[in-house]
């Protein structure tokens, strides 16, 4: 039965593809008897399991008595495959809620059948809403043809990764904080030669890493995106319009090269960087082993993690830094993409009319009334942890807690209660009051120092980074031509190829030509403009 169900969804969606609607006219927009009117939401549950907000939810009383709104709710299935199914098939039978979530991978579908609203105008009619979650890069993502039609926020915590060098070990050899490439050389070698941490023995590397590749980090992996961004090839792929591509294949990857190169010959890097695994890399800063790396914000600055620092080293301390310029002046972190929970409106319903309290306002004013009113102080912390003095209380630093509230039972964070709080991630923006109880500033037990992941986080994020949004949804490459790739890069380097630049030409060729680098390529670059990642 499900078959045939998606099979007919399916024959529909190519009907509606074949014979796009266009906007179909606004349908009526009715004021309800108590003055008060309809808003249908379809919402990404906060948590699938728990049920939706209960019938007497005082949320529901306060949007009718402050907004007029009658606000009518739906989860979405937990599953996006069947999210998708939904979507899809209320738009087939043209029968989509007023505001509803919908995936990058639906939307492009319901615009081309002129389903969903443009809603460029939205983001100007909900000033404080707009500054807290969407900014440019978000706007960009939910653009189509130069029209906004979906209202794109962040999902998880992007840019939350920096380069750490120790503060210590500067001062101890009169050294200021490196800026350019060369100036992150003399740092390096200085750290490795002249015995920063003064035990008399040859035990301290400048750099540190290990090899962490994945989907997205083929060739050396993220450890190494600081000084693969000094030259502007940070990550796998360049995901802007006018540079597209393997960022292999570009010259200025052997001039990244030639600096790793020059790293490993004269010794800079900790020389077991290639056999260490990610819990190894770790062990080894906290044993101070090397003084330049880039590491996440949690696992260097929580607590539990910082300790172990801590307790072998009370003098030692580190300073998040910028990553180094390189010699055309260009400088990143590494790549970063961000999860986006977009919510569209239906083009039927959004410029629906209705005259309210003697002034005539569209359905799209009133939404965006909602969502402004969300992300409001009352409706931040309502949606977010609940009732105030019953859920939740806060703490000197004004974050949610229920250390303190009457009712223990009652608690945001108890599974009973969780279905006051399913619309939180329509609210939810990353903040300081969302990450401070994840990250907790708290003082170290041995050096007595005050440490702070989150204002670690916050000072990453602050500096140089290369934009890849959606990077995930590009192709993978196959087994054979990811170990070429990434065998062929530490071969330079280990100096089992020489690394010369005709040796890195025929090789690149080989790889781009003959093994499936450019048929690579090309399918990329398909999925990149079908999807709108190309910036």
């Amino acid at each position: 039965m499900k078959n045939v169900l998606k099979n007919l969804v399916l024959l529909a969606l190519i009907l509606a593809v074949a014979c796009p609607v266009f906007a179909a006219k606004a349908k009526p927009w009715k004021v309800n008897k108590d003055g008060t009117v309809d808003v249908e939401l379809w919402y990404g549950a906060a948590v699938t399991e728990a049920g939706p907000p209960p019938k007497d939810w005082i949320g529901y009383k306060i949007i009718r008595e402050k907004l007029g709104i009658n606000l009518i709710l739906t989860a979405l299935p937990s599953s996006e495959n069947d999210q998708d199914t939904k979507i899809n098939a209320a738009g087939a039978g043209n029968a989509l809620p007023d505001i509803f979530m919908v995936s990058d991978r639906v939307l492009p579908m319901l615009v081309k059948q002129g389903l969903v609203a443009d809603v460029s105008e939205m983001y100007k009619m909900m000033p404080n809403r707009t500054k807290k979650l969407y900014d440019a890069d978000a706007i960009a993502f939910s653009t189509i043809n130069g029209k906004s039609y979906a209202l794109a926020q962040p999902g998880s915590v992007a840019r939350n990764e920096g380069v750490l060098i120790r503060e210590d070990w500067l001062k101890k050899l009169n050294l200021s904080v490196p800026k350019t490439t060369d100036e992150y050389f003399k740092v390096m070698k200085a750290f490795t030669l002249e015995d920063p941490d003064e035990n008399g023995k040859n035990d301290t590397w400048g750099f540190g890493a290990y090899l962490e590749v994945g989907d997205v980090n083929e060739g050396l992996g993220r450890r190494f995106d600081p000084i693969m961004g000094a030259f502007g090839v940070a990550g796998t792929w360049n995901l802007t319009k006018a540079g597209f591509g393997l960022n292999l294949m570009k010259p200025e990857f052997f001039e990244a090269m030639q600096y790793v190169k020059k790293m490993v010959d004269e010794k800079v890097i900790d020389p077991n960087w290639t056999a260490y695994k990610k819990d190894d890399f770790r062990a080894s800063w906290k044993q101070g082993k090397f003084g330049i790396f880039r590491e996440q914000n949690a696992a260097y600055a929580s607590e539990s993690n910082y300790a172990p620092f801590d307790q072998n080293f009370p003098n030692g301390s580190f300073l998040i830094i910028d990553p180094p310029v390189g010699p055309k002046g260009k400088s990143s972190c590494g790549t970063y993409t961000v999860a986006y929970r977009m919510y569209a409106l239906s083009s039927q319903t959004a410029g629906s009319k209705a005259k309210l309290q003697g002034k005539t306002v569209t359905k799209m004013q009133k939404i965006a009334e909602l969502l402004e009113w969300m992300s409001s102080d009352e409706g931040y912390y309502l949606l977010g942890w609940g009732q105030k003095g019953v859920n939740y209380v806060l703490d000197a630093n004004g974050i949610p807690t229920v250390k303190g509230i009457p009712d223990e039972s009652k608690g945001f964070s108890k599974p009973e209660m969780q279905p006051l709080t399913q619309l939180r991630n329509l609210v939810y923006y990353n903040s300081d009051i969302e990450l401070g109880a994840r990250y907790p500033t708290y003082t170290t037990v041995v050096s007595k120092k005050e440490m702070s992941a989150l204002k670690a986080l916050r000072e990453m994020q602050s500096k140089a980074w290369t934009p890849n949004v959606g990077n995930a949804l590009l192709p993978k490459p196959n087994a054979d031509l990811k170990r070429f790739y990434e065998q062929g890069v530490l071969e330079f380097l280990n100096g089992t190829r020489d690394l010369t630049e005709a040796n890195w030409k025929a090789w690149t060729a080989d790889f781009y030509n003959k093994r499936g680098g450019k048929a690579w390529e090309d399918e990329a670059r398909a999925v990149a403009e079908a999807n709108r990642l190309l910036k």
